[in-house]
């Protein structure tokens, strides 16, 4: 069963409509700015940039679950364009686990088993909204893994 379309508070105001990729792949993302992963903002940046043009999403959910996150969706913000750069689709500080989860993650959680264990865990969902595959922090965006899943979504193969 595919994961549905989710609505997703935008750090800017506004909502993040995931309908809006229908038929895109997208890496969603949970993250925190205080945490010792947080240097895999790079690599995030890095895949949006080398398979944007391709289609990929990288979708960043900034999430306060295990206590790393900055106080506002503002503080966020500006953390992530000043110290990464950072130029992909933002949520706002958003609840990835637990009864308080995200419609998304608890969509997620209930297809395949799958639950942020910490921040910087990945879910990759393919152009028909099936998730492909989940991988926990220590695996980098940038891991062989990944962008063969990546390059696999985006030729359909």
């Amino acid at each position: 069963m595919a994961v549905p379309s989710a609505r997703f508070a935008s750090i800017d105001g506004g909502y993040i409509e995931m309908s809006d990729w229908a038929g895109q792949p997208v890496l969603v993302v949970n993250t925190a700015s205080q945490c010792g992963f947080v240097d895999q903002y790079e690599g995030l940046q890095t895949l949006y940039d080398r398979y944007r043009a391709a289609g990929l999403v990288v979708l960043v959910v900034p999430s306060d679950d295990f206590n790393q996150e900055l106080d506002s969706g503002a503080e966020v913000k500006e953390f992530c364009e000043m110290v990464f750069g950072l130029d992909m689709p933002m949520t706002d500080i958003t609840s990835v686990k637990g009864r308080n989860a995200h419609p998304f993650y608890a969509r997620v959680r209930d297809e395949t088993g799958f639950v942020p264990r910490w921040n910087f865990n990945k879910v990759l969902v393919g152009a028909d909204g099936r998730v492909i595959e989940t991988w926990g922090a220590r695996t980098p965006p940038l891991d062989p893994r990944v962008v063969q899943a990546i390059e696999q979504a985006l030729t359909g193969s």
